[in-house]
Order: structure tokens, then sequence, then C-alpha cells
């Protein structure tokens, strides 16, 4: 019993070491800069959600990815960002927040698109491509994250690159690293069946103005 026990742990531990290495080599080349982000010819660039503090605040590793987002737009990286992340609950608003983050910052509020689904980083691909209608996009967020979000991106059919948002250590950095090791097998195998997102919903064109997605 003991010997068939161990057998199953150690096939699990196989199969998340494998998942993880195929998600990060072949994603990896796929994490660059502004520069050569600039030329990918993006429709819009995704800004994963984080958490945000009771006032409205973004945490310091939220604020970091839309800071990224923010500079890629002035850029001239894509003319449209999505903001994709948690409003589960009428009480919490990941992309409000975002979304008034980067309005405040300069960004057109018409050029700001809400994704109020992006409930993990899975179903911001799956609702980037399926919902918004991408094709081709950039991601922002930091880079332990982005292997997943780009395997995901990738494997729903749409063509990805990400640029890093490491713009300062973090607190609880350790505990993101080992948080996303499962997340990555899980991501993996969603990917592989192509899950659709928790909702789906009507198509929103980013040829119309974000402000549609506000509510």
């Amino acid at each position: 019993m003991l010997g068939v026990l161990l057998g199953c742990v150690l096939a699990v531990v196989a199969v998340v070491a494998a998942t993880n290495a195929i998600t990060v080599l072949t994603t990896k080349d796929r994490i660059v800069g502004a520069e050569a982000a600039a030329s990918f010819d993006a429709d819009a660039i995704v800004v994963l959600g984080a958490s945000v503090y009771a006032d409205g605040t973004p945490s310091g590793i939220l604020q970091d990815r839309l800071d990224d987002g923010i500079a890629l737009y002035f850029a001239g990286v894509a003319p449209k960002i999505i903001m994709s992340g948690d409003n589960s609950t009428v009480s919490y608003n990941e992309v409000k927040a975002m979304k008034d983050y980067a309005v405040a910052q300069g960004v057109p509020s018409a050029d700001v698109f809400c994704d109020h689904a992006g409930f993990s980083t899975y179903e911001s691909m799956y609702r980037a491509k399926h919902v918004f209608g991408a094709e081709r996009i950039v991601v922002a967020t930091q880079t332990y994250h982005l292997y997943r979000a780009l395997y995901a991106a990738n494997g729903l059919g749409l063509e990805a690159v990400g640029v890093p948002s490491d713009y300062r250590e973090y607190a609880h950095q350790l505990q993101y690293d080992m948080r996303e090791i499962p997340a990555r097998a899980k991501d993996f195998f969603k990917t592989l069946l192509r899950v659709p997102s928790t909702f789906v919903g009507d198509p929103i064109s980013l040829e119309q103005s974000g402000d549609v997605t506000e509510s």
C-alpha cells in the first residue's frame, strides 16, 4: 500500500515538473522588451489583475503591471488596453481600479476595456481571444507569471508576447513562485482541453469605445 502511495506521489511530482518545464521552455523566448513589442503590431495590451486595497488603490504588484501596460500604450505598442481582473462581487472590483488608474495617468478612457470576468490567468487569455476578438496581444505582468499567461495564450490560438513588469522586489515573491508551480500544471491541462472561461458572454469589439465595458 505504501509503495502504491509513493508511486502516485512520484507520478504527480513528475507531471507537475514536466508541465512546468514545458510551460517555461516554450515561452521564455516570447518574453521581450518594449522595443521588440512595439514592432509586434498587437491588437491590444492585456494587463492582468492582482489585489486591490479596500480604498480602490492598486497593490504594489498590480501598480507595476499597470505602469508597464500604460508605458507600452504610450510607446505605441497597441491602440487598446484590456484590463482583465476579478469583479466577482459588487464589493470587489479590480478592473474599475485598474481603469481608473490608467485614465488618471492620461490614457483615454475610450481606449481602456474592462474584462470583469478575468478570474484567472487562463480565463483572461481565453476571453481576450473569444470575447474581445484579439488575435495578437502583448501581456503585461511579472516574469514569473508571464510563462503561464503566454502558454495559455499561444495554446488558445493567440499570437502573444509578454513584457515583464519587474519594477521592484516583492515581499511575498517566494509565495508567488511556489503558488505558480501547481498553477502552471493546472493551466497546462486547461489549455490542452481549451476549457471555456466561467463566463463567455457576447463578443465585444475592440473597434468601439472601451467605455461600453465599464458596467
